[in-house]
């Protein structure tokens, strides 16, 4: 038989489970209020103690309204706040796999991907699907069969919070770490969102996937693409993690593709180049004739970058050597039209130069007596006395080392 106290404690339950089931929209937020006031961080057997051993009974009606009005709640933070008590409790494992077994996983993932819910609402959906892949392997890979990634991936490309982004990104690097059936699937989910207009998700994206790489192993041919498109991006925080992730994967067979496709950024097509000429006939008041464009951009970032790889790595500077790097950083050189391509190219054939004989050679040939001493003088600024017809001749520029050469250094 139970005592008096056991009873009264079940009788409290059932007036407060009744109070709930009876209370519209406006009492039921409030006493999401008063439960989250009077229950954040409690544990398993504190909340079974204030709910009379009752508590799933409690966790199963939040599950049944988050189903039943998450496209149009207006009080979703306080329900998905309320749920996350239970399922971060320690030693409250059982109020998760309640709430997976009852659908809350999919309704999580739906929310992502409603414009109704504000940026906050998601973030607490992502953070309640954290706590769910924090609890072992078995819950990374139900989120991941259950489209989490695409899902994950779709929000952190869409969403205007920079904390919402990075919550993501945590969640991702965690399904992609100690989950071999889907970390493929995590890594190209990434990939998906380099292309996206959100400066900060790409960055998070391209971190992530940099620390990804000892799990992985191979790169699939994909990613080329997408990595050097983002050195167009007009941050440097992005361009600076491209750059790292560049450095990462050159220990990869992918290496080749991606330094063929550096080089090839050095020399836009004259068509692609020149896309954001102004036409003066049409705006004679224009005092610019040419708008900055993103493949100076680019070529700016290309030339950094095979600057720093070339440093990093002697077989790297060779494999740009055959690749015609020198050609190509001369040709960005004398590009008046973008001085960071001018800086950058010139900092990168500078190294080029004092490190290989043969090519010092072959760039004094290509520019002649006095344009090359002004560039041995001084490489880092020697562009700013570039006249239109040197530009040319660089632009022109026919300099060509033999692959043979450059392997035998």
């Amino acid at each position: 038989m139970t005592s008096v106290n056991e009873q009264e404690a079940i009788r409290k339950l059932m007036v407060f489970l009744q109070e709930w089931d009876s209370a519209h929209k406006v009492a039921r937020s409030q006493i999401l209020d008063n439960f989250i006031k009077s229950n954040d961080k409690k544990t398993e057997p504190d909340l079974e103690l204030e709910f009379s051993q009752g508590a799933s009974l409690f966790l199963a009606r939040l599950t049944v309204w988050l189903r039943m009005t998450y496209v149009y709640s207006t009080c979703l933070n306080k329900l998905l706040t309320s749920i996350g008590i239970f399922l971060s409790a320690a030693g409250g494992r059982r109020y998760l796999m309640e709430f997976l077994q009852m659908g809350g996983l999919l309704v999580l993932l739906e929310i992502l991907g409603l414009n109704h819910p504000s940026e906050e609402d998601k973030r607490e959906s992502v953070k309640l699907l954290q706590l769910i892949a924090d609890t072992g392997r078995m819950y990374k890979e139900f989120i991941c069969e259950n489209y989490g990634v695409q899902s994950l991936a779709k929000f952190m490309a869409t969403s205007n919070s920079a904390e919402a982004q990075k919550d993501v990104q945590v969640l991702l690097d965690c399904l992609g770490h100690e989950n071999p059936k889907y970390q493929n699937q995590v890594y190209k989910g990434l990939i998906a969102v380099l292309p996206c207009a959100a400066p900060g998700a790409q960055q998070l994206a391209l971190q992530t996937l940099g620390d990804m790489q000892d799990v992985v192993g191979e790169v699939p041919s994909g990613l080329v693409e997408p990595v050097l498109g983002v050195l167009r991006s007009v941050h440097p925080e992005v361009q600076c993690a491209a750059i790292q992730l560049l450095k990462t994967l050159m220990a990869h067979k992918v290496r080749t593709a991606l330094l063929e496709g550096l080089v090839a950024l050095l020399t836009p097509p004259r068509k692609e180049a020149f896309a954001g000429c102004i036409d003066i006939a049409k705006d004679p008041t224009s005092l610019c004739l040419r708008k900055p464009v993103l493949v100076y951009i680019q070529q700016a970032a290309a030339a950094k970058a095979i600057g720093e790889l070339a440093r990093e790595s002697a077989e790297v500077a060779n494999e740009l050597i055959q690749l015609r790097v020198v050609h190509g950083l001369m040709v960005a050189a004398g590009n008046l039209d973008h001085m960071a391509s001018q800086r950058h190219a010139s900092i990168s054939l500078k190294y080029f130069v004092h490190t290989f004989p043969f090519v010092e050679e072959c760039v004094k040939k290509a520019l002649g007596h006095t344009l090359f001493q002004q560039f041995m003088d001084s490489a880092e600024t020697w562009y700013t006395k570039i006249n239109p017809f040197q530009a040319k001749e660089l632009a022109c520029n026919t300099a060509d080392i033999p692959g043979d050469m450059a392997r035998m250094q």
